[in-house]
């Protein structure tokens, strides 16, 4: 799907020209897993896999969408209260809605036609992409007055009211606040945010979706968030000033271990060190040392795997079989775990010949056809065709 292939989408189901055309990417997340919910930093960006919509205002206030993947449509009555349904994809969009409504935002009907090239099942944040898309054309269209970051906050509610996926901020920020040829750090307490330069000719970031999800992904999940609760507790009655894990630094993780049961010690040093290594990780940028930022990917996977225990044998193959290979600088799994993407840090030159590999391996290993993404930085969501 593109800009042409949308349109002519458009034209052909609707029978007329659209208003309005819009860009939402998907993203991924450089470095800083599970940071979030502990108010901690993350170094997200989008890529050149999106969401693309086509869009016109209607008469009334009815709201049409058609999924052209899916060429499936929808559509809610004029006037009609918002409520959930059956098609799931629908939610993501009336949940938007919903909740601009409730602060008193009423934006009028809509025709609205969408496609992705985003791959389903990768934690690419294709909902995410859905959401901002279309407060995007919303706001364009019927001039609202939200700033991005409205944007990124309603459609964040829109997930998490509505939809009913209790997920932090960086996806629909990462969508939304994307900059070309950059990633940006976000400051999960404030969320006060900078941006970093992937300025690296020689390097490309490829993707390898091991085209698995375990069930344990969202019981694990929240496993996880009571244990660092529970070591934030333990640590913040050891000294009053500490707000959350971010305020920990190792030493005094270090001196303190003995207060924390190990699997929750396990789980605070992985936090305490992700933090710092997104630092780490903004130094190397600045720097354009694609060798330091490599290592401490790698270091981040082997605390995922080992002190986080979130990672799959599926994903820590990958990890391996990149390491094999020399031109690979860095290599993680990225997203909540038990499945889904790795990103890799890899020589551009030496991206064909990487590919081919791990698309062995992990045939010859898992009798599965690995899917591969060679990515780029992009700029977040964008009107293309508007004022915007």
């Amino acid at each position: 799907m593109d800009n042409i292939n949308i349109q002519q989408t458009f034209s052909t189901v609707l029978g007329q020209k659209p208003e309005i055309i819009v860009r939402a990417p998907g993203r991924i997340n450089l470095i800083g897993e599970h940071t979030d919910y502990n108010a901690g930093y993350v170094l997200p960006g989008a890529i050149d896999k999106a969401i693309w919509f086509a869009a016109s205002k209607r008469t009334d206030q009815a709201l049409h969408f058609y999924a052209a993947d899916l060429e499936e449509s929808f559509t809610s009555e004029n006037g009609e209260v918002i409520f959930q349904r059956e098609k799931t994809w629908a939610n993501y969009l009336l949940g938007v809605i919903s909740e601009a409504r409730k602060d008193g935002i009423q934006p009028g009907g809509i025709n609205v036609v969408f496609g992705s090239d985003i791959p389903l099942g990768a934690g690419l944040s294709s909902s995410a992409a859905l959401e901002s898309g279309v407060l995007f054309l919303l706001n364009e269209l019927y001039q609202l007055g939200l700033s991005r970051m409205d944007i990124v906050k309603l459609a964040q509610r829109g997930e998490n009211e509505f939809v009913g996926m209790k997920c932090g901020i960086m996806d629909m920020f990462a969508s939304v606040m994307g900059r070309e040829n950059h990633v940006v750090r976000l400051d999960c307490r404030n969320l006060q945010y900078d941006y970093f330069p992937f300025d690296a000719p020689d390097v490309s970031l490829v993707l390898c979706d091991s085209g698995v999800k375990h069930a344990l992904v969202d019981s694990e999940y929240n496993t996880r968030r009571t244990e660092c609760e529970e070591g934030l507790r333990i640590l913040q009655s050891l000294d009053d000033s500490i707000q959350s894990l971010r305020d920990v630094t190792p030493e005094f993780l270090s001196r303190h271990a003995a207060r924390l049961s190990p699997i929750v010690l396990q789980r605070c040093t992985y936090v305490v060190e992700e933090i710092r290594r997104v630092e780490q990780a903004c130094e190397a940028l600045m720097h354009n040392d694609m060798t330091s930022l490599g290592k401490l990917m790698y270091e981040t996977h082997e605390g995922l795997q080992h002190n986080y225990q979130v990672s799959c044998p599926e994903m820590d193959f990958l990890v391996e079989e990149a390491r094999k290979n020399p031109a690979v600088l860095g290599a993680r799994m990225m997203g909540g775990g038990f499945g889904g993407c790795t990103i890799n840090l890899v020589k551009k030159e030496a991206v064909p010949g990487f590919i081919a590999q791990m698309q062995a391996a992990y045939l010859e290993k898992y009798q599965l056809n690995l899917k591969t993404y060679p990515v780029q930085l992009t700029n977040g969501t964008e009107v293309l065709n508007g004022r915007r």
